[in-house]
């Protein structure tokens, strides 16, 4: 399972409305290579699903990801945090055995 976080569920919905993105599209999570730890985390709006996609729904978003990223990504909570030390969307990974200073990548 990928949870969402009521932070991260109220921007997305405020992204939707800002950029026209239909209802079908669904937020698509991944783990690229990449990043100053090893691997980083990708997130864009789809509505084509893939072969061996894994296909979640928290808090009233629906998340899909690839099998190979959802290796990385089980049991993790997408969170965003505003304001003036925000840093955005944020991946709460039980699975990382360490993060850089930004947050964006991380390594198992």
């Amino acid at each position: 399972m990928i949870y969402v976080a009521e932070s991260a569920k109220t921007k997305i919905s405020e992204i939707r409305k800002s950029s026209n993105i239909a209802e079908d599209f669904f937020l698509r999570v991944s783990v690229v290579s990449g990043g100053c730890s090893g691997l980083s985390y990708k997130l864009d709006f789809d509505n084509e699903n893939k072969p061996n996609d894994q296909a979640f729904e928290d808090n009233g978003v629906k998340v899909v990801t690839d099998l190979k990223s959802f290796l990385y990504l089980f049991n993790t909570t997408l969170e965003f945090s505003g304001g003036l030390d925000g840093k955005g969307f944020a991946f709460n990974n039980p699975n990382a055995s360490r993060t850089c200073s930004c947050g964006e990548s991380f390594a198992v």
